[in-house]
């Protein structure tokens, strides 16, 4: 399910893509699921198995795995990244960086048999998702950090990310970069503001409007459309939501459930307003600023993408060091200005505001990068959600949504 690219202008400005439908498939929970149903009770490792022989000392590299298209690029040389080999010549520590993570479910399956094994897993960084986090903090996949090795962290990490709920003390993780799921709309032709996710259901809109077709993709906002605390949601709020859902899909007011294809019916028209991603708006406005992004009055979902260590990386420190380069003001800068998702660094702003490129320095009054202390605080993370009571839900969802 991976998402086609936005079409935007060849320039180190709008060169990242948006990657939620890709990220936020609904197949990894149904993976985990299958361990226990293949014979495997729980596939949980225990602390004492995690930790392998750290080689940092005396072996200067680290293997870094990544999604496609998710960290900054040589304007000259497609194939190298400046901020890892800055990284490279102040530390003498050597990066092999692989751009393998193309969907979590995959990943989940390709890296389970080394750690289900206990052996070295052939790599010592890797970014997921924070729903998949879940899976790989809760089933004692990836090593507690050692916060000595992370300074920059500890004092520049966002606020609003120090505590998520499946890493409430982040013992396991570190934001990599992060997201908000709202509302797009075209503001010029519908000619009226959008200002709560309930606007999405009125008369007017029938027939113009997209909801994400999978789950976990589209359930947090809509609860919270509802009124739901969604960091201690209920089932009773998830069956409003398919109720609510059920009557606006047997009234056809959606147009239709939505992955790859959502930003090119809002592109052309056809979509009036829809579910939407901040990235993907960042790069849709290049093109058609009448397209704006919503964090409706209610709130929104805060989403984010984690690097972790997994069991038995033999480089765990090194690792560390580079988990902490990044945590650098100027390199998360450097980062952000690439990749135009929301930067876990605060202080980055100040250094994008100040560079002499306009078309970066205008980055730093981005909502959809660095949002404000009152969009910060209608942003919410769902509470971890559990395999077994989201098999029942996908599978509602699934027959309300034709799938």
């Amino acid at each position: 399910m991976i998402r086609n690219r936005v079409a935007v202008p060849s320039s180190r400005i709008g060169r990242g893509f948006d990657r939620r439908t890709l990220l936020r498939g609904g197949g990894a929970l149904a993976a985990a699921g299958t361990l226990a149903a293949c014979g495997v009770p729980s596939a949980y490792v225990p602390e004492s198995k995690r930790t392998g022989v750290d080689k940092s000392e005396q072996d200067k590299r680290v293997r870094f795995s990544n999604w496609a298209l998710y960290i900054d690029v040589d304007d000259e040389d497609e194939n190298a990244h400046p901020t890892l080999d800055a990284f490279a010549e102040e530390t003498g520590i050597s990066v092999k960086y692989t751009e393998e993570i193309n969907d979590n479910d995959e990943f989940f399956g390709k890296i389970h048999p080394a750690i289900q094994a206990g052996k070295e897993p052939g790599r010592d960084l890797i970014v997921i998702s924070d729903w998949m986090c879940t899976r790989f903090v809760g089933l004692g996949w990836v090593q507690e950090l050692d916060k000595a090795n992370l300074p920059n962290v500890q004092a520049n990490l966002a606020p609003s990310l120090r505590s998520p709920g499946y890493d409430p003390e982040r013992k396991h993780t570190v934001p990599w970069a992060s997201g908000i799921t709202g509302i797009a709309y075209n503001r010029k032709a519908l000619g009226r503001e959008i200002r709560h996710v309930e606007d999405l259901w009125a008369k007017d809109l029938a027939g113009r409007v997209t909801l994400f077709s999978g789950f976990m993709e589209a359930v947090t906002l809509l609860m919270i459309g509802e009124g739901a605390d969604v960091t201690a949601f209920t089932e009773k709020d998830v069956d409003k939501v398919m109720e609510r859902v059920q009557k606006l899909v047997d009234r056809k007011h959606i147009r239709s459930f939505t992955g790859n294809d959502y930003t090119s019916g809002l592109a052309s028209g056809d979509v009036m307003a829809c579910m939407a991603y901040s990235g993907d708006v960042l790069q849709l406005q290049l093109d058609n600023p009448d397209i704006e992004f919503v964090v409706p009055e209610e709130g929104a979902e805060l989403w984010s993408e984690n690097l972790m260590i997994p069991n038995k990386a033999s480089h765990k420190a090194n690792a560390e060091a580079l988990m902490d380069w990044y945590y650098r003001p100027e390199v998360a800068a450097d980062l952000a200005a690439y990749v135009q998702y929301i930067c876990p660094v605060p202080a980055a702003r100040e250094i994008i505001a100040a560079s002499d490129d306009e078309e970066v320095a205008v980055l730093a009054d981005n909502e959809l990068m660095f949002p404000s202390e009152e969009t910060q605080a209608r942003l919410h993370t769902m509470r971890e959600v559990g395999v077994d009571e989201s098999r029942g839900w996908e599978k509602a969802w699934g027959g309300i949504i034709g799938l």
